[in-house]
């Protein structure tokens, strides 16, 4: 391919004809590999929930005075709070501290009052986000709640939009899509805040999207019969995706990229937001394509009709190569009689050349008389 076609079937000018079925065991296999790698991120490091989700305390507050998280660490000491975990970010400029809830004992003004005048800001500079354990586990039975309902509403929808197994389709793209984003977050270790909720379902919603797109070309293109029967139902499934791949490039690649920018330039929670996001989208465009089709496809051709379907197809492909052999063998046994008969036809003039030719029996003309 060179580069001007290249560009003619990045703006949509032309059809690529990319063997997307017919490869799919390589795709089940990268796909198993990055839920493999996502279960052991679970299994090993575990996610890294925000106090949102299991209680505690959250200080942020800028310096005036330069500090050091060992010196931070240390008044933490003195209050009891030795587990407390103490982060600088921006530079130096802002600290922020993870430690148990700040409602269980009195100490905590005296605690805030101390942090201040460390850092040389006022009592009122220091802000504080204190979370009960209780609602932190009300937040997670909600969100896995919201997670199994949005999953069956969208089976639903598949199914009567189009057949049950085209939701079975998207159900493991979704699936594997939430499966894969998760354990991502679990091995960098990101923090799990509320909104990376708000992002995973979002992306559910962008997954879902791009499925559809592709089931209602498949859905467009198995009504031929004549193409279904010219093609198969997996090359009609290739053709199809094909047709809608540049499509979902584009769009997947609008939405990356002010993503992209939230990620490199937005602030801490807008750079937790963003990477779900990013990972999201990324995973959702390649499991509509990669995944769900392919899965379908597996799901339609154990069907008895599309079985019977191949199995006339691959009876026209040995009659055709058959015909093409006997018409081989013919023109090969057609060139024989000819040369044979130019041989035979050589040999006899040479043997007539070769005999002595019988004197001509014919009289002279007779004279004519003067008169």
């Amino acid at each position: 391919m060179n580069l001007r076609h290249a560009v003619a079937t990045y703006r949509g000018h032309t059809i690529p004809h990319f063997p997307i079925i017919e490869r799919r065991k390589i795709w089940y296999t990268f796909s198993g590999v990055l839920i493999v790698l996502s279960l052991i991120g679970f299994v090993v490091r575990g996610l890294n929930y925000s106090i949102d989700f299991k209680g505690g305390a959250l200080i942020a507050y800028t310096v005036v005075k330069p500090v050091t998280a060992d010196q931070v660490q240390g008044v933490m000491a003195d209050a009891g709070r030795a587990d407390a975990q103490v982060q600088l970010v921006n530079g130096g400029q802002e600290v922020q501290i993870r430690t148990t809830s700040l409602t269980a004992d009195g100490t905590s003004q005296a605690l805030i009052k101390e942090l201040a005048d460390q850092a040389g800001i006022a009592t009122s500079d220091v802000n504080v986000k204190d979370v009960g354990p209780t609602w932190g586990s009300e937040i997670s039975k909600k969100a896995l709640r919201g997670l199994f309902i949005v999953l069956a509403a969208i089976a639903l929808y598949i199914a009567l939009r189009f057949e049950w197994k085209m939701a079975i389709g998207a159900m493991v793209a979704l699936v594997h899509d939430v499966v894969i984003t998760v354990g991502i977050y679990a091995l960098v270790g990101r923090e799990v805040t509320p909104e990376t909720v708000i992002a995973v379902l979002t992306i559910l919603g962008f997954s879902l999207y791009d499925t559809v797109v592709i089931y209602d070309k498949i859905k467009e293109n198995t009504e031929s019969s004549a193409l279904v029967s010219r093609l198969g139902y997996t090359g009609v499934v290739d053709l199809s995706l094909n047709q809608v791949l540049m499509r979902s490039v584009n769009t997947s690649l609008v939405v990356l990229l002010p993503i992209l920018s939230l990620l490199l330039f937005g602030g801490q929670t807008l750079k937790d937001f963003a990477f779900a996001m990013f990972v999201g989208v990324a995973i959702g465009a390649y499991s509509s394509i990669f995944i769900a089709a392919p899965v379908l496809t597996d799901l339609k051709s154990r069907e008895r009709r599309y079985q019977q379907l191949e199995a006339r197809r691959a009876v026209r492909g040995d009659n055709a190569k058959a015909g093409v052999a006997a018409t081989a063998v013919s023109a090969a046994g057609t060139t024989a009689q000819t040369s044979d008969a130019a041989a035979a036809r050589a040999t006899a003039r040479q043997g007539s050349a070769s005999r002595p030719r019988p004197k001509s029996k014919r009289k002279p003309p007779a004279k004519r008389k003067r008169r």
